[in-house]
């Protein structure tokens, strides 16, 4: 059963840029946007990071933190954080660990494939660890702004 809107979130542990331990529970206090990609170095993901990049500043104005998740190993994170200066974590869930607790990890199409993977996803976590908001099957045009005009409401 996947975390809902209105739950707690269970306190994660997972490794972050440079092998570093990320728990959630670190960023207690502050609004945390989860984000949840299909992969580094895709045009997609390199546009929604950058943007996310771009707003960073933005968001620590509202006292929000980001963290983006997506199954590549630790390496390509580092290398995707180095070539487009990204100034926030990268979780690998290379197991899908997390992933499946958001309810991201799906069964996708694509040239006539199946095959599972993330489904495009943020979730807003408030200071007392509990999801307040959700998108689901995101299109990245926009989106960074959006989310950031929620927290900009709700703060």
């Amino acid at each position: 059963m996947a975390i809902e809107v209105g739950q707690q979130v269970p306190d994660f542990s997972m490794k972050g840029n440079g092998g570093k331990e990320v728990k959630l529970g670190d960023y207690r206090g502050k609004y945390v946007v989860l984000y949840f990609y299909p992969k580094d170095m895709t045009p997609g993901c390199t546009t929604q990071a950058c943007d996310f990049r771009d707003q960073h500043e933005s968001f620590k104005d509202v006292n929000a933190v980001i963290l983006g998740v997506s199954p590549d190993p630790l390496e390509r994170h580092e290398k995707f954080i180095n070539k487009h200066d990204l100034p926030f974590e990268l979780i690998a869930d290379e197991d899908h660990e997390l992933a499946e607790a958001f309810g991201v990890w799906k069964l996708k199409k694509n040239f006539g494939k199946e095959y599972m993977g993330i489904e495009r996803s943020t979730f807003i976590i408030d200071p007392e660890g509990k999801l307040v908001k959700e998108w689901r099957k995101v299109k990245v045009k926009g989106h960074v702004e959006e989310a950031l005009e929620y927290l900009r409401e709700h703060k």
